[in-house]
């Protein structure tokens, strides 16, 4: 007995920004060369007055198109953009949905290992028997954390929402995962104001950073060169000790599918993890780095490729410092 990935389902704003927009903003930029090494074309950004519980609904809403919602018994919603400092996303998101007043719901805040954690969390609450039906859910809103002067971070990040519905099922398809935190970095990539610590400042020095990106502690910072140096030193010996774990070598796995950041940064892990480009899934073409989005997005665009069930290791790392990864099954009919 144990838990399943059943469905998986992805929403993006209707506000495409391509790399043409930006280079428009930008003219000293090559974002001809962005492309080529980080790999992403084209990123999605909601409205002034659309947030990430808006594109929750949709993206819920067309899981439901296939799967009653009567069946789900709990949520969990996984955002760094939630609707209000309180109360709980989930909350409001179980009655926008019109889902039981019978099921738990919660918020849990983390970023690019979110989805992972969502999984795990998800099946302890199935293999405890406290529920059969959860819906794990994805969104974020990153846009709305932008300077309008950051070049770098406007280029990297999208908006997004998933959709998925694990569940309880006579086989496994959900196996071992491991974590991981090092919050000495949490500074490393950070919105400092907003919070309980510091209130948003309407006259927030502006700060420059790398090369001619502007930035205010009420807006999103990333040290880019010290969360790509902490990815390589740490990921993928922790891929390994999740193949272990799991009793499995890197030739069994039929897709790798990590936290889609950049190109760049994913070809050079996999080439430490000695894996084929073949089993080492890398798009960020349409949508770019979504956060906690990328996981299922990319488990969903790989389910249509395959033809049998396939054995995938997903790993999330990035905002907290956070990672985590683990073994889970999947089929084309997510």
């Amino acid at each position: 007995m144990g838990a399943i990935i059943k469905a998986i389902e992805y929403i993006y704003p209707n506000n495409k920004i391509t790399n043409t927009d930006l280079s428009n903003q930008f003219p000293d930029y090559d974002f001809t060369k962005f492309e080529e090494k980080v790999g992403i074309k084209n990123r999605y950004w909601v409205d002034e007055n659309e947030t990430a519980l808006d594109l929750a609904i949709k993206a819920c809403e067309k899981l439901f198109l296939r799967f009653s919602k009567d069946a789900i018994d709990y949520v969990l919603y996984c955002t760094q953009s939630p609707e209000y400092v309180l109360p709980t996303t989930a909350c409001i998101l179980q009655d926008k949905l019109g889902l039981s007043k019978n099921i738990g719901a919660l918020d849990f805040n983390l970023g690019c290992s979110g989805y992972t954690y969502g999984i795990s969390l998800a099946k302890a609450l199935i293999n405890s028997n406290q529920a059969k039906n959860i819906l794990l859910v994805t969104s974020e809103t990153y846009s709305k954390y932008l300077h309008p002067l950051d070049r770098s971070n406007r280029a990297i990040f999208g908006d997004a929402a998933t959709a998925t519905l694990i569940s309880f099922d006579k086989k496994e398809g959900v196996g071992e995962f491991l974590f991981g935190t090092d919050g000495s970095g949490y500074d490393k990539l950070i919105v400092k104001n907003g919070g309980s610590k510091f209130s948003y400042n309407p006259n927030a020095e502006e700060i420059s950073y790398g090369t001619n990106n502007i930035y205010t502690d009420n807006h999103l910072y990333m040290d880019g060169p010290e969360v790509f140096n902490f990815t390589n030193e740490v990921i993928p010996n922790f891929t390994k000790e999740v193949l272990h774990k799991n009793n499995l070598n890197v030739e069994d796995i039929s897709q790798f599918v990590f936290h889609q950041a950049n190109a760049f940064m994913l070809n050079f892990m996999r080439k430490r993890l000695k894996a084929s480009k073949e089993n080492f899934f890398v798009d960020l073409e349409d949508g770019g780095n979504t956060v906690s989005c990328t996981i299922p997005i990319a488990l969903k665009k790989y389910s249509q490729s395959i033809l049998d069930e396939s054995s995938v290791i997903i790993v999330g790392f990035g905002v907290g410092l956070s990672w985590s990864g683990g073994l889970i099954k999947i089929n084309n009919k997510l």
